[in-house]
């Protein structure tokens, strides 16, 4: 799940309170009956019309914050009602197949957001509790997340298969162009769907309607707006936006569209694939390192690190304390890294004194590499946060060397895992939709 948007699109996942108030107690029960009917059964669940008024609510919130126009409320609610169908069908299934999530893993989850956001867990309350979202309905909703995580990866990541003709093929198309480009650009995409199962007059429907979108983004309407209103893909109540992502990072459809957008005034413009039509908007872009595919060079880092958890015997300030304790051993007393290393790391490098050895770009976490990164050699870094603890690194040196045939291969099975990846997880997503046994109560609509 975008770096920081984070709190923003969890919250506007969560349900929000709302009640109806009146001065009569029949007034009072017969708004409760409406405010709980049903608008939609999936398979045995039912989603209420109260659940779809909260979490319009806080779509609604979430775009406003990120200042996109709001889609007209039919439109929104619409879009809502189909994302909870799709989250009913994939909770469901993960009940059939066992997978549960625990206390802890959420509770760990949550730190993790307070910690991206620089906030205590007592603030995050606060903001959420000012978005009208009680934090026992945000647990709920962040469980729900990681239950949908584990079961993609169960019945998406482990089905993923790179043959090596596969890497071949990759290889030989991108010989002499850059691997490892990465220069990003912050993308906004409409995704409409458009498949084999569908009939003639379902595709003819949905090209008019890609069609029709492309040409109103191009004559200046609001991107975000049209986003909420018509893609079916999960960011679409985020206004569509991907963050920064290099064009490996993107199925590729949409690296074909962004190649395309990048060239015209309107940095706007669609491709179609076998799942449907990919319109994308180009709205910045940075350039980074980049290496080349043959013989070109690539920065690797010599590294080490002292690694320290959070446990439930050890809170986060006594850890903190005891990294800056060590750092000021190491920066001011000048004692032994390694040996230092040695005896505090819980990382299994300790035994090497805390030595990572050679590393190339994208072998750590994106939180330990960009802290890493910024340091000079001999350079000691102050604590840093990822999801094993908390770090303080020393980077012993840098070097440039030729990229070799195995690291190559590596690479290019990363991104072709990437890619697959995404397309695989919109299908498996249509599928447990389509499976599913659904009916909409327009009426309550």
């Amino acid at each position: 799940m975008n770096k920081m948007k984070y709190l923003a699109l969890l919250a506007a996942f969560s349900a929000s309170v709302c009640t109806a108030q009146t001065t009569a107690t029949q007034a009072q029960t017969s708004s409760a009956q409406v405010l709980n009917a049903v608008v939609a059964v999936v398979n045995n669940d039912v989603i209420t019309t109260e659940e779809l008024a909260d979490r319009a609510h806080s779509a609604a919130l979430n775009l406003r914050r990120q200042k996109i126009q709001l889609p007209p409320m039919p439109q929104l609610r619409a879009q809502v009602l189909e994302q909870l169908i799709l989250e009913r069908a994939i909770s469901q299934r993960a009940r059939e197949t066992g997978i549960r999530v625990d206390d802890g893993v959420v509770n760990a989850t949550i730190e993790q957001i307070a910690a991206q956001n620089k906030i205590s867990i007592a603030e995050l309350r606060r903001r959420l509790s000012l978005d009208g979202v009680p934090f026992t309905q945000f647990r709920e909703e962040i469980r729900s997340q990681i239950v949908a995580q584990r079961l993609r990866e169960r019945e998406v990541d482990e089905q993923i298969k790179i043959p090596e003709s596969e890497i071949d093929a990759f290889l030989a198309d991108q010989a002499g162009y850059n691997i490892n480009d990465t220069i990003e650009y912050n993308v906004s995409h409409i995704w409409i769907p458009a498949h084999e199962g569908m009939s003639t007059e379902e595709l003819n429907n949905a090209r008019s309607t890609a069609n029709d979108i492309l040409e109103r983004a191009r004559d200046g309407e609001d991107f975000g707006q049209l986003a909420a209103s018509y893609s079916k893909a999960n960011d679409a109540l985020d206004g569509g936006n991907l963050g920064w992502r290099t064009l490996s990072q993107m199925p590729t459809a949409m690296a074909a569209a962004v190649r395309d957008a990048r060239q015209n005034a309107s940095k706007i413009a669609m491709n179609v694939s076998s799942d449907g039509f990919y319109i994308v908007k180009v709205n910045d872009r940075r350039d980074g390192v980049q290496t080349k595919l043959a013989g070109g060079p690539v920065t690797q880092t010599h590294a080490r690190h002292i690694l320290m958890a959070v446990t439930p015997v050890t809170d986060e300030a006594t850890v903190l304390n005891r990294l800056s304790d060590i750092r000021k051993r190491l920066t001011v007393d000048k004692e032994d890294f390694a040996t230092l290393a040695r005896l505090h790391s819980v990382d299994g490098s300790a035994t090497r004194g805390g030595d990572l050895g050679w590393l190339h770009p994208g072998d750590t976490v994106p939180a330990f590499e960009e802290a890493m990164n910024k340091l000079q050699p001999g350079e000691i870094s102050q604590p840093i946060k990822t999801q094993y603890g908390y770090h303080i690194i020393q980077v012993i040196d840098r070097r440039q060397e030729a990229m070799d045939a195995e690291r190559m291969r590596y690479m290019a099975r990363q991104i072709l895992r990437q890619r697959k990846l995404a397309e695989a997880t919109v299908n498996w997503q249509r599928e447990l939709r389509d499976r599913a046994y659904v009916e909409i109560r327009r009426e309550e609509l």
